[in-house]
């Protein structure tokens, strides 16, 4: 079978995670990389980016992929089945309905468009072309969160009552978030760029809440940096969201969760990346899960089997990736 050509637009911390992700899959070629300073891509790769680890790559993997300063110039030399946008989220509406009008399938990254209209502009743009559209929520795709929403959904450890999810890090010093950022962030601050992991995922694994009680402190990138909240549903299931920006620049990344359910109660972190703890009144004991780090590779397979077989991305619908920004302005 052809390989289905790509572009990754962005080279900064995603761009470069969803490149190594390409290069690995036999059934993508890498034909062009999109960045507005072509000297980030070569200066990304011999520096730390980013707040975690997802793999790397060698230089010379990419030697013989075209560069372009311009998502224009790309689309006018180069002739793409995909291209995967992982710019700062106030060029998501401009960039992905460029690639959209000019008939090429699109995987954003999170969060969407931080306006409203803009996001239902681009789901109804790409239905009418019939091109796919999906918004990249990795948490979807973690083995231990699809564990989670395993348990929940089958009651094998009976209903779900209390769930509570975490996410901290220092304060991003990396590419363009060196730059001063106003109220709002480029990227919506810590709520619309890191807890809205915990938010999608929550209203993917359980619902839309019923209510929503917040506090959300001020800090470097915006008035929203940090989030505390408890999201109440009248089946009497209660989630606590907490995390952001809070800490300074080298502070270890950690995100994980606790789960209470009628019969045991379960732990995960991201300081044990790679089990599950359950404990009940009497013991304790660890399942091995699977890297979470894998979700960012199964995301880009499950958008490019839906490609292929011409399927929609039920798994995360660009519907579901708006909702869960509606959600977030909510805890405002």
């Amino acid at each position: 079978m052809e390989k289905l050509k790509v572009a990754v637009v962005g080279f900064g911390f995603m761009g470069m995670t969803h490149t190594m992700n390409i290069l690995k899959n036999p059934g993508l070629e890498l034909v062009a990389i999109v960045d507005k300073n072509p000297d980030n891509i070569g200066k990304n790769l011999d520096e730390q980016v980013g707040n975690l680890s997802t793999g790397t790559f060698n230089k010379n993997e990419i030697s013989n992929v075209h560069i372009y300063s311009t998502l224009e110039d790309c689309f006018a030399r180069e002739q793409l089945d995909a291209c995967i946008i992982a710019v700062h989220t106030n060029f998501h509406f401009k960039l992905t309905k460029l690639a959209l009008e000019s008939g090429i399938n699109v995987f954003l990254e999170k969060p969407f468009c931080l306006d409203i209209t803009e996001g239902e502009e681009l789901i109804e743009l790409a239905r009418s072309k019939n091109l796919l559209l999906m918004i990249g929520h990795v948490v979807r795709f973690m083995p231990p969160y699809q564990k989670l929403k395993k348990w929940i959904d089958s009651g094998e450890f009976g209903r779900l009552k209390f769930l509570s999810l975490t996410r901290f890090s220092g304060i991003p010093a990396w590419g363009e978030w060196k730059e001063k950022q106003l109220d709002f962030g480029s990227s919506g601050g810590a709520l619309f760029d890191m807890l809205i992991h915990d938010i999608d995922f929550v209203q993917w694994a359980i619902g839309i809440p019923d209510s929503i009680e917040s506090t959300c402190l001020p800090g470097k990138l915006s008035r929203h940096d940090y989030l505390n909240a408890i999201w109440k549903y009248n089946s009497g299931i209660n989630v606590k969201i907490e995390g952001g920006n809070t800490f300074h620049t080298t502070f270890p990344f950690q995100a994980g969760y606790s789960a209470n359910f009628e019969n045991v109660s379960v732990l995960y972190s991201s300081g044990n990346p790679e089990n599950i703890i359950i404990a009940t009144d009497n013991d304790v004991n660890q399942v091995p899960v699977g890297d979470a780090m894998k979700g960012y590779s199964g995301e880009m397979d499950y958008f490019i089997h839906c490609l292929v077989n011409h399927e929609k991305t039920d798994k995360c619908l660009p519907e579901s990736a708006l909702q869960s920004i509606k959600l977030a302005y909510k805890h405002i």
